[in-house]
């Protein structure tokens, strides 16, 4: 039976390796859970251990913040004794951050099998490090577990082999479904008085939308706006409530701290709108029908689009704000993408543990 070291290193990280480590176990593999740090905000990270069920790291990475460099490097320099200890047979990242990569381009020089759950998302916008992450991140991965046959699209694209891939689904959306009902049974909204239906959700973290305080700004004043249409609530992500000092927040706008993974799904569910810059948020907005509006220029996750509830607007204030007024007057359609079944996590487990015995070793897969 296989060993497997599952690595997260962020918060929506942590969603996307809790199923797939259950499924893993399952079938009889032993799983070490390996958590790199990156956040390490209880808020962001320890809370949401407890509403997903899912047990302490095995190891920490302690991470913490720095530059891409620094952070990436840190993850290298702490995770490659854990390999060379642990020799596994397959390293498991997830997503798309530092973490992501750090950890994949340590297992590919070990000789491990590097799995990629999320691979071939792609934005086409260089400027954002997430993509070079998952460029490289697929490219040294021997499997890759696709969310959507977008992804797999880009895959094909740019020359990975067919027997590499594999379209499996949505693991946010297995824990997503798994917690749904515990979610939506809390007294979340009733604790903030709010009535679903009745309020629009927000979450802003991006450095393009919250470290140039010129466009963080024109976004608050485009909340406050919609503020006067329908109540707003705003948790805030750590680095977003460093950048809003010395900015004059609406008093329409509902400042709330950071949720649980609990309370934001019953935040998410409940909503008339969501607006977001979170590719995470995309996904669960869409599967739970909410409609959404991406502030950015581009999405890694284009099938939200085309086979969901999200719309890409932008930064530009009057076009947010029609499109929400547009969204609250006249609703917007409620669709999924096939495979968004909670069942992307079963997908992967019976394909990690059905590997056949005279398959490629790493080295030889990769260089084919």
């Amino acid at each position: 039976m296989i060993d497997a070291i599952c690595v997260a290193g962020a918060r929506p990280n942590l969603i996307k390796i809790k199923p797939v480590i259950d499924q893993l176990e399952a079938l009889g593999a032993k799983t070490t859970f390996v958590h790199a740090g990156q956040h390490y905000d209880d808020s962001l990270s320890g809370v949401i251990l407890d509403d997903l069920g899912l047990r302490q790291p095995d190891l920490s990475l302690r991470v913490g913040s720095g530059t891409h460099a620094e952070q990436t490097a840190r993850v290298m320099v702490a995770f490659e004794p854990i390999v060379s200890e642990l020799r596994p047979d397959v390293v498991v990242v997830v997503g798309d951050v530092n973490s992501t990569v750090g950890c994949a381009l340590v297992a590919a020089k070990s000789g491990a099998f590097v799995a990629h759950v999320e691979a071939g998302l792609r934005s086409g916008d260089w400027a954002m490090p997430e993509e070079v992450n998952r460029v490289v991140t697929d490219r040294v991965s021997d499997d890759l577990f696709a969310p959507s046959a977008d992804a797999v699209a880009n895959l094909q694209a740019e020359g990975c082999r067919t027997d590499q891939i594999h379209l499996v689904g949505n693991v946010m959306v297995d824990s997503l479904l798994a917690n749904l009902d515990r979610a939506i049974g809390r007294d979340t909204l009733a604790r903030l008085g709010l009535r679903a239906g009745h309020y629009a959700l927000v979450t802003l973290h991006r450095p393009a939308n919250v470290d140039d305080v010129g466009v963080l700004a024109r976004l608050i004043e485009v909340l406050g706006s919609l503020a006067e249409d329908i109540r707003v609530v705003f948790p805030l992500h750590p680095r977003t409530r460093t950048k809003l000092e010395g900015l004059a927040v609406p008093a329409a706008v509902m400042l709330i701290e950071p949720c649980g993974y609990l309370d934001f799904v019953a935040l998410e569910h409940g909503a008339a709108l969501v607006l977001t810059d979170s590719g995470g948020v995309q996904e669960e907005t869409t599967v739970l029908g909410v409609p959404c509006l991406t502030l950015r220029d581009n999405t890694e996750r284009p099938i939200t689009v085309t086979e969901g509830t999200n719309q890409v607007v932008g930064r530009s204030p009057e076009r947010i704000l029609l499109a929400a007024r547009d969204v609250l007057a006249n609703g917007w359609p409620k669709r999924s993408p096939a495979l968004w079944d909670g069942k992307a996590s079963v997908r992967i487990a019976d394909i990690l543990v059905g590997v056949p015995e005279g398959r490629l070793r790493p080295s030889d897969h990769r260089a084919r």
